[in-house]
């Protein structure tokens, strides 16, 4: 039996496990950190037609997102939610909150929503799963959400 291990700084997976070995502009979106960090613009622009443009660049055309209060299918189905976040919470942007990860074709990432510079009030865990590079499902966790949110 052997064994090896990976640094997961330095290396990307496709979605069978396996190392990439595709250009650096073709595994751009393999990486936890690259993926997650897009995930969040993707949420903090205020665009319709940019969230569709990234929406087209990093999610598959079947992508779907889902968290205890909400889900959304395919493009439109997904934009529709971030707009709809975005008009209940004009103010409050989302952030990274530590260091995202993952393995094959899953990643781990947790986030923060709230005003920009202050403590977010509201905090999540989001599971995505990866489909050539592209986000094929998220499944969000809430860890903290105040009351009145």
């Amino acid at each position: 039996m052997t064994s090896e291990v990976i640094d997961r700084r330095t290396h990307s997976f496709d979605s069978d496990g396996q190392p990439n070995t595709a250009s650096s502009k073709e595994i751009t979106m393999t990486d936890p950190v690259t993926i997650a960090r897009r995930y969040i613009e993707l949420w903090n622009e205020r665009t319709a037609g940019r969230r569709r443009e990234l929406l087209g660049e990093d999610w598959t055309n079947d992508a779907s997102y889902v968290d205890p209060l909400m889900k959304g299918d395919g493009h439109d189905g997904v934009e529709a939610l971030i707009a709809g976040v975005q008009q209940r919470f004009p103010d409050f942007k989302f952030s990274l909150i530590g260091e995202p990860n993952g393995y094959g074709d899953h990643i781990r990432f947790s986030w923060g929503l709230g005003p920009d510079g202050a403590d977010s009030p509201i905090k999540g865990t989001d599971f995505a799963v990866l489909k050539d590079g592209r986000i094929r499902s998220v499944t969000g966790f809430l860890d903290q959400v105040p009351p009145a949110a």
